[in-house]
């Protein structure tokens, strides 16, 4: 044996009582760390951290034959400590090779801390608020940005920016990831994902989560979506129309950014997405039983219906931004828009919940007519990038006045794929060493980890399957553990959460305000601060590569230097799951393709993690 591991690994915050509880023993084969070597010893100890009793012991169990497992490059062995269902502190012992794992806790409330970061990253991706104590910890404070001459308030169109007659006020929302733009599509999905959030299990979503909001009688989950929500209602033309994009100027921390914001035209997709947006926030926000929310939400509903309205009778306008095909270059970073396929899915949501909302028959029709466009029932496959859409297509099936024939198909075809090889044919022939089986690393594969858990848990919200409800958690709950560090690299896929139990958090990631150089946010190890907690980062990526500029083509020596002598590996030339590590360089290096922080990252972890918070 040599090296130093992590070669047992386990959730580093740890397990609730009654939960699965499978630690992962790791022989490397390939990837970067193929050089160390460990062979488990016959026997294994949970040990009780503070009085260094032990508690339960066990033996390793060899996975698939002793075989190499190609997607993380590594021999593996499992031990399942379930047993073990009282509330304590422990860690796992290698007794023969006196090598230790992760101290973990079990507990009822073990992710109520994780929870509240990973909460609070869109207090601090709030564009236009303050960041200051003590809503903000003192290493984050910074003021509120992008509010002076020309910026949010004083937004102009992308094509005019010297036109004081397109100047709107496009205020607040949330930066979308490490970069700073708001992009309509995304910011209404990362809405409506909140929404359910919360619909799923309100009684966790309490009003002390120490945003500014806190404490006004509203759970805080709530206020925070009213701020996206607030967004996309500037957003709004008085034709129903809804614009696409705000791009804005990047400094760090952000409210250094004095450059202009530029916003970019309406387009169908956008309409159609912030029309869902607005019809389940409609229903949710009257629910609540608050007048001035009730006033709020009558609005949202007006909003909802305009919006389809146009969205219908302009089906295929569309807006492309940062594309020097049609003159958008610089105006936000990705891309937005959508095709036509896209649109329908858009539109199909609009009309689930509109339909919901109002019980008009034409939102219905339409669903009706079109539900089959989507890869659940014309393909009957699961898509673990689609998580919005299967739920869409399971949440219309609860409706009162829902079609039965179209509800019955839903169910079916649901039911079926999940049955499917990429599905629970891997948890049954334990298909993946580290428990959480995805078919395609690729950019943001934490996310599509997350996304993949909750679509297992879909089950029990809506009493599906043949699998025992036991079985649906646990097989959803091996995602959160793979994220919270039963993974190749022993990492948890939040940033800086040492002080609420992860012993190998993110350090580092790109973003704009915690940039490469800073001295003060930079780096867990070696800037003052580091990035604040609780972000979840894009994870492992195979596709990752230098720009195609290097190594000699970026310009100039000073920028070819910056390039190295080889693309920097890991994370490429890597096993998929080894395709990993944290750094935060920008171009030519673009550590965006592997660390970059995304609210679509955090909706998906949030909503999986909410369901194992008691």
């Amino acid at each position: 044996m040599s090296g130093d591991g992590p070669f047992i690994v386990v959730d580093q915050f740890g397990y609730l009582p009654t939960s699965t509880k499978i630690a992962v023993l790791r022989n490397p084969q390939t990837g970067f760390d193929s050089d160390e070597s460990y062979q488990p010893g016959s026997t294994l100890q949970v040990i009780n951290s503070n009085d260094a009793t032990v508690v339960l012991t066990g033996s390793p169990q060899t996975w698939n034959n002793g075989n190499t497992d190609t997607s993380s490059g590594d021999k593996a062995w499992w031990f399942d400590f379930s047993a073990l269902q009282t509330t304590g502190s422990y860690f796992i012992r290698d007794l023969e090779n006196n090598i230790d794992s992760a101290v973990f806790d079990i507990s009822e409330t073990v992710y109520e801390d994780v929870l509240r970061q990973a909460f609070r990253t869109f207090f601090y991706q709030r564009a236009g608020h303050p960041k200051l104590q003590p809503y903000a910890e003192a290493a984050w404070e910074d003021g509120a940005s992008h509010l002076g001459p020309l910026q949010d308030s004083e937004a102009r169109l992308y094509n005019t920016p010297d036109s004081a007659a397109s100047e709107r006020d496009l205020s607040g929302g949330w930066y979308d990831a490490g970069d700073y733009n708001k992009y309509t599509n995304w910011t209404a999905n990362y809405v409506i994902a909140l929404l359910h959030t919360y619909q799923e299990k309100p009684g966790i979503w309490g009003d002390d989560f120490n945003i500014p909001e806190s404490g006004n009688g509203i759970p805080d989950i709530l206020d925070e979506i009213k701020w996206g929500m607030d967004s996309l209602v500037r957003m709004q033309n008085e034709d129903g129309s809804v614009l696409s994009i705000v791009g804005l100027d990047h400094a760090s921390p952000p409210s250094s950014a004095t450059g202009q914001s530029l916003y970019g035209a309406a387009s169908t997709s956008a309409t159609l997405t912030t029309a869902a947006a607005f019809a389940l926030g409609a229903k949710i926000y009257a629910s609540l039983g608050d007048e001035d929310l009730n006033t709020y939400a009558d609005d949202l509903q007006s909003r909802a219906a305009l919006a389809w309205a146009w969205a219908d009778a302009n089906p295929s306008i569309t807006f492309r931004n940062n594309d020097s095909n049609v003159g958008t270059s610089g105006l936000g970073a990705g891309q937005q828009e959508v095709d036509a396929a896209g649109r329908v899915l858009k539109k199909l949501a609009a009309a689930t919940y509109l339909f919901e909302l109002t019980g008009e028959t034409t939102y219905r029709d339409y669903f009706d007519e079109n539900y089959d466009e989507s890869l659940l029932i014309s393909s009957w496959y699961i898509s673990a990038f689609q998580p919005d859409v299967i739920h869409m297509l399971l949440y219309y099936t609860n409706l009162e006045n829902a079609t039965a024939e179209v509800r019955d198909t839903i169910q079916s075809r649901y039911e079926s794929a999940m049955n499917g090889n990429n599905v629970w044919v891997q948890v049954n022939n334990s298909g993946d060493p580290y428990r959480a089986y995805i078919q395609d690393y690729t950019w943001g594969s934490s996310s599509v980890k997350a996304a993949k858990g909750f679509i297992f848990y879909m089950q029990n919200m809506y009493s599906l399957g043949s699998q025992s409800s036991t079985e649906v958690e646990s097989a959803a709950q091996a995602y959160l553990h793979y994220l919270h560090g039963t993974n190749p690299l022993g990492k948890v896929y939040l940033s800086n959460m040492a002080a609420y139990g992860a012993e190998n958090s993110v350090d580092q990631f790109y973003h704009t305000w915690f940039a490469h150089g800073s001295a003060t946010w930079d780096s867990v190890a070696s800037s003052v601060y580091g990035p604040a907690p609780g972000f979840v980062v894009g994870g492992p990526n195979p596709f990752y590569n230098w720009d195609s500029c290097c190594p000699s083509s970026c310009g100039g020596a000073s920028n070819n230097a910056r390039c190295g002598s080889a693309p920097l590996s890991p994370p490429s030339g890597q096993p998929n799951q080894k395709a990993y590590i944290d750094f935060n360089d920008s171009w030519p290096l673009n550590s965006w393709e592997i660390t970059e922080n995304s609210n679509g990252y955090q909706v998906n972890y949030l909503r999986l993690l909410s369901k194992f918070v008691n």
